[in-house]
């Protein structure tokens, strides 16, 4: 896949070009129920759900890590939205994902390298602990939340999709036409990761449906022209974190000191 041309595609989004492209009032071609929900957490029995996920399934590649895993600070901040996918037959966990945009902080990618001068000063969202269940039901949930990410970024205007990825599932995401942020193939280690090496790829959210629509992508109608009622990303209150938030802020102070 050719590397974009951030400038062009800076410039295509502020001139209104390639916003005409993106009408979220685009009559959709049919409405689609699917086996899942997807909606963001607002109760900590789904932040567990969303924990018990992340445990699960980066427990088939990273067990070390896995074993550490635990509700985050970064869960409950400002800016960021824990999604989690539930079975409608008997609700338990399929999938979760953390977006986190750039609003009130800097991305976590950021802690582990400098992002280029052409995505500074722009809205950015990264996905984060994604962890879905295993077979056929888990890479429904996937694509289900990656549909999800893409949602929520043009419900929060933003201009830049961020993932970090590791390999295989770089070349997952490369379909999805994400593109390299430094070299092509470069991996670089991530902090905020466990170190491991990952590629860093971006994804203008402005000008993504047209991208699809020229290569003909095989998820173009899944994403753009079908309407999932079960995706709901309605806005929570998150004030039923704020005593976990101060526990786990006194924890970190306490391990520091």
């Amino acid at each position: 896949m050719d590397r974009l041309n951030p400038a062009v595609l800076i410039s295509e989004s502020h001139n209104g070009r390639a916003a005409d492209s993106v009408d979220l009032n685009l009559p959709v071609k049919k409405t689609e129920r699917m086996p899942f929900t997807i909606r963001i957490v607002a109760d900590e029995e789904s932040l567990q759900k969303a924990i018990e996920m992340r445990q699960m399934a980066y427990s088939r590649h990273l067990p070390d890590f896995a074993r550490q895993m635990t509700i985050e600070i970064g869960d409950y901040a400002a800016g960021t939205a824990v999604l989690l996918a539930e079975s409608k037959l008997d609700g338990g966990p399929l999938g979760t994902m953390r977006i986190q945009t750039n609003q009130f902080a800097p991305l976590a990618v950021e802690q582990s390298v400098e992002l280029p001068d052409w995505l500074q000063g722009t809205r950015m969202a990264e996905a984060t602990r994604l962890g879905v269940a295993g077979g056929v039901m888990g890479r429904m949930v996937k694509i289900g939340l990656c549909k999800a990410l893409f949602l929520y970024c043009q419900q929060q205007q933003i201009d830049w999709m961020v993932i970090t990825a590791r390999t295989p599932l770089d070349r997952e995401y490369e379909a999805m036409l994400f593109d390299d942020v430094f070299a092509k193939n470069q991996f670089l280690p991530m902090a905020h990761v466990g170190g491991l090496p990952h590629r860093v790829l971006a994804k203008p959210v402005a000008v993504a449906r047209q991208r699809w629509a020229a290569v003909q992508h095989p998820l173009f109608q899944y994403v753009f022209e079908t309407h999932h009622p079960d995706i709901d990303l309605s806005p929570v209150d998150l004030s039923f974190a704020r005593e976990t938030v101060g526990c786990l802020e006194a924890s970190q102070i306490a391990q520091s000191s």
